[in-house]
């Protein structure tokens, strides 16, 4: 347990937990002894355990919530960001198992921001889709894209939920040409809280992309926003060649301590 003895007990009881699965006493893929082995191990009520787990799960540490029991997470490589537009083909390139849970498509007007993104004029109608996306059935990004209405109305005769939208619509024939990518943070609202599973205003890494089609003409507008306990994002320079934009997984060990 912690030295600092004057921290409530769910702060100590959250660092033994850490420190048990940084030493690798937990380690990756290990399923944690239930509350009530951890009640008599610490000799306390569920309260403070409860309190320590979700602060594991929000770390992105452990596994697991409503009603799945909790499993100490795996770190995984990085990978380059050829496979960006498609969090089907980065996840599974990492050897993780991707899954995605649609909670609408729909048409209806452009927001002013997506508008905006594609170049239409005020309230023309676009589909929009909103989706979680997981890894290895943790929820990781939340997804909101809109689509042209040539493009989006596609997606009406694709189960959304069996995989990637963007290898389903190249399928198709669209043409996703390139996209630009603009990061920052921004606070989980109160929706992205309930989908991600976390704390209401927890930090959340933000990308928004603008995809066009080889002539320029822009397609897709979408606004995803990761946790960033299990992704981040990396450039790397060199003299020869531009910047290559690289999306990791992160290790949990490389971001004890970090300022999100």
């Amino acid at each position: 347990m912690s030295t600092q003895q004057n921290a409530p007990l769910h702060v100590r009881l959250s660092e033994e937990f850490m420190r048990r699965i940084t030493d690798g006493d937990w380690p990756p893929g290990f399923q944690l002894p239930s509350e009530a082995e951890l009640c008599r191990e610490f000799g306390t009520s569920r309260g403070p355990i409860r309190q320590a787990l979700a602060f594991l799960r929000s770390e992105g540490a452990v596994t697991g919530g409503r009603g799945r029991p909790p499993m100490v997470r795996s770190s995984v490589p990085s990978q380059s960001f050829s496979t960006f537009n498609s969090f089907t083909e980065w996840a599974s390139g990492i050897g993780k198992n991707p899954g995605q849970r649609t909670l609408e498509v729909a048409r209806r007007e452009a927001s002013p921001e997506a508008a905006e993104a594609l170049g239409l004029m005020p309230g023309t109608t676009v589909v929009e889709v909103l989706r979680v996306r997981y890894l290895d059935e943790a929820p990781a990004m939340i997804e909101r894209t809109t689509f042209i209405l040539d493009v989006g109305r596609k997606l009406f005769d694709f189960d959304t939920d069996s995989g990637s939208i963007f290898a389903f619509l190249k399928d198709q024939g669209v043409d996703l040409h390139s996209a630009r990518h603009t990061i920052d943070a921004v606070a989980a609202s109160d929706e992205d809280a309930e989908l991600l599973e976390q704390p209401e205003g927890i930090p959340l890494l933000r990308e928004r992309r603008i995809t066009r089609s080889g002539d320029g003409q822009p397609l897709e507008y979408s606004e995803d926003r990761y946790l960033p306990a299990l992704t981040n994002f990396t450039i790397d320079n060199t003299v020869e060649r531009r910047a290559a934009l690289v999306r990791i997984h992160t290790d949990l060990q490389s971001t004890r301590g970090a300022t999100p």
